[in-house]
C-alpha cells in the first residue's frame, strides 16, 4: 500500500492548492503581457545550479522557451514542405528556424522566428537518419541524430575509436546513404537501470527503477525496467500494479497498471531537496531548451535539450530509435524517471554516459509517443 500521507503527499497537497487558480498556456495576442512560467524557488535553484543561472535569468529564460514552443509549432507550419528544423538560442533567447526555400523565409519570419536558409529539408535529413538505422553499427559507434542546426546526420563515436576497421566501414556506409558529420564522445551510453520510482523508485524483480510520469491508471517508464506480464512492488516492498506492455530495444518504454491501495498524483517528486513539481502537460521543447529529471538515485538535476529523434547504441548491443539527447547527467536507478521542461512533461529516461559526480550526457523517449503508442492519459493538475 501507498505511503501514508506524510511531508512529501502534504507538500505536493500544498503546491497543488496554491497553483491550481494558475492559468495554463499564455494567450499568444502580440499585445498579451510576457508570460510568467510557473517555477517555485527550488527548480529555480536547481537551473542555477546545473545551468550557471541566476534566478531572475532562469525566470526570463523559462518565459523564453514557452514563446519559443509556440513560435516553432507556428513556423512549422508556415513553412510547409520547407521546413529544415528549429533550435533555441538560450543566449538571445530566441529561435531559429531552418528552411530550404526563400519564399518559404517571409512567413517564417511573421511568426517571430529568425530564419536560416539550409539544403536539406527536415523530411529529407529524417529520411536520411532512417537510412543508417539499417546500418549495423558497431559498439563503439555511440548514437547519430539529425541536427537543424549543422543540416546534417551527426554521428557520435567513442574517442580514440575513429580509426577502428569496423568504425571506419560504418561511417563510409553512413555518408554513402546521409549527408554525415563526425563528432566524438568521452564513452559510450548505457542504461541506468539499477540490479538490488514521476522519480519514485519501484522494483520489478531484483531491478530498480523510477516512475516517469503518472497517467489515469497508472504510470509511464523505460521499457528496459520489465516486459508485459511482470509485477511491479513500490517503494516499501508492496504490491503495486503490472507492466501492461514495454518495448525494448527499438523504443524503450513501458505502462505499468496500478492498484492495490495506489493512486496518481500530476507531480514529479523533489525528493525533499526540491518541491514536487506540477505536470500540467507534454508540449515538447525545442532543441536548446533548458530541462531538468527526477530519478530515485539522483534525485533533481538539469541540463539542456541537446537533440532529438537520436539513435542510441547501447554498450550492450542494444539499440534504441528516436531518443532525445540532454546535458543532464543521471546513474544506475534512474531509469524510467521524469524529463521535464518547465511544467511540461518531456518524457522518460533510457540511459546516458558519465555520472552525477563528473557529468554526462542522458537519453530519454519523448512521453507523447508512449501516451499515443498506448492510449493513455496523462495525469495532469
Amino acid at each position: 500500500m501507498r505511503r501514508k500521507p506524510g511531508a512529501r503527499l502534504g507538500l505536493a497537497a500544498l503546491l497543488l492548492m496554491a497553483t491550481c487558480a494558475g492559468t495554463g498556456l499564455a494567450p499568444t495576442a502580440a499585445a498579451a503581457p510576457k508570460p510568467q512560467p510557473p517555477a517555485s524557488a527550488a527548480l529555480l535553484d536547481a537551473m542555477q545550479r546545473d545551468l550557471g543561472l541566476t534566478p531572475a535569468a532562469a525566470r526570463e529564460r523559462l518565459a523564453d522557451e514557452r514563446a519559443a514552443a509556440r513560435t516553432e509549432r507556428a513556423a512549422r507550419k508556415a513553412a510547409g514542405a520547407a521546413y529544415g528544423g528549429a533550435w533555441f538560442d538560450a543566449g538571445r533567447g530566441r529561435l531559429t528556424v531552418a528552411v530550404t526555400q526563400r519564399q518559404a523565409a517571409a512567413d517564417v519570419r511573421e511568426t517571430g522566428a529568425d530564419v536560416r536558409l539550409v539544403r536539406h529539408s527536415a523530411a529529407d535529413l529524417d529520411a536520411a537518419k532512417a537510412r543508417v538505422d539499417k546500418l549495423d553499427a558497431p559498439a563503439d559507434v555511440a548514437s547519430w541524430h539529425v541536427d537543424p542546426k549543422a543540416n546534417r546526420v551527426v554521428v557520435d563515436v567513442v574517442a580514440g575509436h575513429l580509426d577502428d576497421n569496423d568504425v571506419s566501414a560504418f561511417l563510409r556506409s553512413a555518408r554513402a546513404t546521409a549527408p554525415v558529420r563526425v563528432t566524438t564522445v568521452p564513452e559510450g551510453p548505457r542504461t541506468f537501470a539499477a540490479g538490488t520510482v514521476g522519480g519514485d523508485p519501484y522494483y520489478t524483480g531484483n531491478v530498480r527503477c523510477s516512475i516517469g510520469f503518472s497517467v489515469h491508471g497508472g504510470f509511464v517508464t523505460a521499457g528496459h525496467c520489465g516486459r508485459a506480464g511482470a509485477a511491479v512492488r513500490g517503494w516499501d516492498g508492496s504490491a503495486m500494479g503490472t507492466f501492461q506492455g514495454s518495448s525494448f530495444p527499438g523504443d524503450d518504454y513501458a505502462y505499468v497498471s496500478i492498484g492495490h491501495g495506489w493512486w496518481t498524483v500530476p507531480v514529479v517528486l523533489g525528493w525533499g531537496t526540491v518541491p514536487d513539481q506540477l505536470v500540467r502537460g507534454s508540449a515538447e521543447a525545442p532543441v536548446g531548451a533548458s530541462i531538468c529529471r527526477s530519478g530515485s538515485t539522483t534525485k533533481w538535476h538539469c541540463g539542456r535539450l541537446l537533440a532529438k529523434n537520436e539513435t542510441v547504441n547501447y554498450s550492450d548491443g542494444t539499440v534504441v530509435h528516436q531518443l532525445t539527447k540532454t546535458s543532464v547527467c543521471a546513474e544506475g536507478g534512474d531509469s524510467g524517471g521524469s524529463f521535464i521542461s518547465g511544467d511540461q512533461a518531456q518524457g522518460v529516461t533510457s540511459g546516458g554516459w558519465g555520472n552525477c559526480s563528473g557529468g554526462g550526457e542522458t537519453w530519454y523517449q519523448p512521453v507523447n509517443e508512449i501516451l499515443g503508442r498506448y492510449g493513455l492519459r496523462l495525469h495532469t493538475a
